[in-house]
């Protein structure tokens, strides 16, 4: 059969995602700038954040605005992902002219695509520029010369004074420093004012005129510093590249101690991440897990009240002052969940805020819930009390007694983030606390406990109490009573932060990804405890965001502190600012004299990493029979796809090498383990029709390697962490279906994988698929007909015609067009012939009538030869020639209603007539216009 191919258009529509936050500054900026010199040192730095990071464009710093009249400075843009920025003069400065400026700065992010478009800006900054003086300008006398007459025989205190001003505009250029005669030899002296007296009795016999030379000196002081005891050699900013492993922070930095002798050195290095990453999928973590602190919405209400603060990485932090809790409703709680009764995981990021008390410290706790199974009610609540960590599990609370394990830990009380997970398979409890995991210290069995109601119920950052216990414990700080109406009493509120606050029901989180989700973090590092000097100590929290180092000599102990190291093992970091902190304690043998060390603040800066470029591939185009896609298994989408993954970075030209710059390295990035975490095929175009296609997947194996599938007629996406090989397996599964006889001819899918949590994405890898069906098929009667309706009915083609295939989606496109305009030429010459011959006849008629015709006299009527001769007409010089199946459909489609009749008897009596092809050579077989019966040929 011939396959019928029909034209098809799309449009690609790329979606940038939304501009939310505005960038954010500094409020106000303190700068300095030396006159030879055309960068202004600004205090703090010049950096905006935005809340949209690591998002492209709407998370990226564009640039700076700077607002005044005639302010000769710019702000320009140093990294879009830091936000870093510098304020630079446009032209020399002058202190003479200005010594300070004092101008507004705002920055503005780049919209929500390359174009701009939604551009968000901070509020205006205050800046003040400081121009700083320097020696260019040398003293000039006020007077070129000066001349005085004296009385000889006196001594003089002050003859005259020389005065010379510098056009420096600081004091400490500007003033004059001294002046000096000199000329040699002379009996004058001059003092630092200028005052210029005689040291001896001038004598009119003698010299009677002196004539010599004054310069004048400006202040040019060098002040030796004084020693103060300080770290040096360090810098402020650090410079991390992702994938570098680690870097060390201090490589050239040493103790200036002023000849002070030390018994005993600590240092601490802090490095302030204070935020939380979102690890889970980086992890592998499995599906299914409950956000119990979601992003405040319409459906997620529960968490509008809280105070929320937002870290680094835009990863949502919320604080509990104390007096706060959050009500989770039962429905869009986890009690929609089966199997959450003896068996899940709670994971949540927690800084716990120490707060002092006059009296016993109060318990605090982080979640309290009550849930109901199929066989009843039970409840748990985890807590903080001091430094403690308790759990408390009630299996039933028809029966069974409550049991409460107990964690004594100094990450609950050092007002640091920690990130603990809870897994819970009754009657093991394990803690793991950044990635180490801890056994219960005492077990209580608690049965004199009051069990609290039965009615499902969960709360974060608070419990409750029944109301009989409300007299009891209402004198407490740490309660609020919830009003008449409602028997239930709040108390043990829980003060602190609490963020990725999560809980999977039904199954436990392995270790393996619990040590993941903390050991993904970046940290310090110390890794040359092998050239540890004697005496040297170095202690890093579990955290890794603090290292400590203690010693008693201090070459030793500067060489431990160049080794400390940042690192950070996320091949793709989220680029910004780290804070970093050095601080320093000294033990002197003499305490009055003992030094004191004074803190060092600087901060990593994380660059934007190397972009992976995901790239898929396969073939774009093919064809299948309608049999092929109606077979169970349909035909697959990417029977050969392949997904490759470069990465493009800078090399530097080697010293050796003639040429120089930089030059662009793709390489395959097999070193770096890459993996997927979602892949989408989307359709262009309409939706599927479920009732005539559909995809096929095998959503059991998926399933079994932990992936998610949603299949839905506008797209189908494929969710999950794994490596790129068995995405490459599973997508080439997928296949497309249609039912028997449904009347489909071309589709068109997309292909899109991401990774790192979707930051990178893939290229749009398009495929399109053309159904072939048989024209002999009855289900496709329309395109048939379609094909046909410029042909004559009860006519076969015309053998000129008969070689084309209807296949060809061009020429069918082209059919109508070209037929239409070939018929109206056509009938239009063929009007055009006709008028002239009724004119010419016409012309002919009027010439015979004028002529006399023999016989007339006599038999007074004209002969048969007259009309004849007035009916002839010589053909000789018009010859009309017409495609006999061009006129056939004139004459049936475009000719006059009323001539209809008469077209079908020319019709009959001149089908005999209708030549096979336009190539006959028969010159008299030509196609008769109008009805007769006669021989004439017109």
């Amino acid at each position: 059969g011939l396959g019928l191919l029909l034209p098809t258009s799309h449009a690609v529509l790329r979606v940038w995602l939304a501009n939310k936050h505005k960038p954010w500054i500094e409020a106000e900026y303190q700068g300095i700038i030396m006159e030879n010199d055309n960068t202004v040192l600004l205090n703090p730095p010049l950096f905006a954040l935005d809340k949209d990071a690591p998002l492209r464009y709407a998370g990226e710093i564009c640039g700076f605005r700077i607002h005044g009249a005639g302010v000769p400075f710019e702000a320009v843009i140093l990294d879009k992902a830091t936000g870093e920025g510098l304020i630079r003069a446009k032209e020399p400065v002058d202190c003479e002219a200005h010594k300070e400026h004092t101008f507004t700065i705002q920055a503005y992010d780049c919209g929500e695509g390359p174009d701009g478009a939604n551009t968000k800006k901070s509020h205006k900054a205050t800046v003040h520029v400081r121009v700083n003086d320097v020696n260019e300008f040398a003293p000039v006398f006020v007077e070129k010369l000066y001349r005085v007459a004296v009385t000889e025989g006196k001594l003089y205190d002050r003859i005259l004074r020389v005065e010379a001003i510098d056009g420096d505009c600081s004091p400490q250029y500007s003033q004059i420093c001294y002046y000096e005669i000199l000329t040699p030899n002379i009996p004058f002296l001059i003092d630092n004012d200028g005052n210029i007296e005689n040291t001896e009795k001038l004598q009119y016999s003698g010299d009677r005129l002196y004539r010599f030379t004054v310069t004048a000196y400006d202040l040019e002081i060098q002040v030796k510093p004084t020693c103060k005891p300080s770290w040096q050699g360090w810098n402020k900013r650090i410079e991390y590249t992702p994938g570098a492993g680690s870097l060390a922070l201090f490589p050239s930095i040493h103790l200036e101690t002023c000849d002070e002798p030390l018994w005993n050195i600590q240092a601490t290095v802090e490095l302030q991440t204070n935020h939380v990453k979102s690890l889970r999928k980086l992890c592998g973590a499995a599906s299914g897990e409950i956000d119990l602190l979601p992003v405040p919405s319409p459906t997620a209400n529960w968490t509008a009240r809280l105070s929320v603060h937002y870290s680094q990485d835009s990863s949502l932090i919320y604080w509990f002052n104390g007096s706060q809790a959050a009500q989770v409703p039962v429905m869009n709680g986890l009690h929609a969940h089966e199997g959450l009764s003896d068996h899940f995981t709670l994971s949540v990021w927690m800084k716990h805020a120490v707060v002092p008390s006059k009296g016993r410290r109060e318990e605090e706790t982080v979640i309290c819930s009550t849930v109901q199974s199929e066989d009843g009610y039970s409840h748990y609540s985890l807590a903080v009390h001091g430094c403690r960590i308790a759990f408390l599990y009630w299996p039933l609370l028809e029966s069974a007694r409550p049991v409460k394990f107990l964690w004594k830990l100094e990450q609950v009380c050092d007002d640091e983030w920690h990130h603990y997970a809870l897994n819970l398979e009754f009657p093991t409890v394990t803690l793991y606390v950044d990635g180490v995991s801890y056994d219960p210290a005492l077990i209580h069995d608690n049965g004199l406990i009051h069990p609290p109601r039965q009615e499902p119920s969960l709360m974060i950052g608070a419990c409750w109490t029944e109301e009989k216990n409300k007299e009891k414990i209402k004198g407490n700080e740490n309660s609020t009573d919830t009003g008449d109406n409602y028997p239930l009493l709040i108390h043990h509120y829980f003060h602190g932060y609490l963020a990725g606050f999560t809980v999977r029901p039904g199954s436990l989180e392995s270790r393996e990804v619990i040590e993941c989700l903390y050991a993904c973090r970046e940290g310090l590092d110390y890794s040359d405890f092998d050239s540890l000097g004697k005496g040297m100590k170095v202690h890093v929290n579990p955290s890794q965001s603090l290292l400590t180092l203690e010693g008693d000599d201090v070459e030793t102990f500067n060489h431990a502190i160049q080794h400390v190291a940042y690192m950070n093992s996320l091949r793709f970091a989220t680029p910004g600012v780290r804070p970093l902190r050095l601080t320093t304690a000294v033990k002197c043998f003499s305490e009055e004299s003992c030094v004191s060390i004074p803190d060092v603040e600087g901060y990593v800066v994380v660059l934007q990493p190397d972009a992976p470029q995901i790239l898929l591939s396969g073939t774009a185009h093919f064809a299948h029979t309608a049999s092929d896609f109606e077979a169970p298994d349909g035909v697959p989408l990417f029977p050969n796809l392949q997904i490759t993954c470069s990465i493009s970075h800078q090399v530097e030209a080697k010293k050796d090498e003639n040429w120089h710059g930089t030059v662009t390295d793709t390489r395959m990035s097999d070193e770096i383990v890459h993996n997927l975490d979602g892949c989408e095929i989307s359709l262009v175009g309409d939706d599927l029709d479920p009732e005539r296609e559909y995809l096929l997947l095998d959503g059991a194996a998926l399933q079994q390697r932990g992936l998610e599938l949603v299949n839905t007629s506008a797209y189908l996406t494929i969710t999950g962490v794994e490596s790129i090989a068995v995405y490459e397996e599973i997508l080439r599964q997928v296949s497309y279906h249609i039912n028997h006889g449904a009347a489909l001819y071309e589709r068109k899918f997309h292909l899109s994988c991401t990774e790192m949590n979707g930051r990178y994405s893939s290229n749009e890898f398009t495929v399109e698929m053309n159904v072939l069906h048989n024209m002999n098929r009855a289900a496709h009667p329309n395109h048939i007909l379609s094909s046909q309706q410029f042909i004559h009915r009860g006519h076969h083609l015309p053998p000129e015609l008969s070689g084309h295939s209807l296949a060809s989606t061009h020429n069918n496109a082209m059919v109508p067009s070209a037929a239409t305009i070939i018929i109206v030429v056509c009938v239009g010459f063929l009007a055009l012939m006709v008028i002239l011959g009724i004119l010419r006849i016409h012309s002919l008629h009027r010439r015979g009538m004028g002529q006399e015709v023999p016989g007339a006299a006599a038999g007074g009527h004209t002969s048969t030869g007259s009309k004849d001769s007035d009916m002839f007409w010589d053909d000789s010089a018009l010859t009309i020639i017409v495609n006999p199946m061009e006129v056939r459909s004139n004459d049936r489609n475009l000719g006059p209603p009323g001539a209809n009749k008469d077209m079908e008897e020319d019709d009959d009596s001149t089908d005999s007539e209708t030549p096979d092809s336009p190539d006959s050579n028969d010159v008299d077989d030509r196609h008769i216009i109008g009805k007769s019966d006669s021989s004439h040929r017109y």
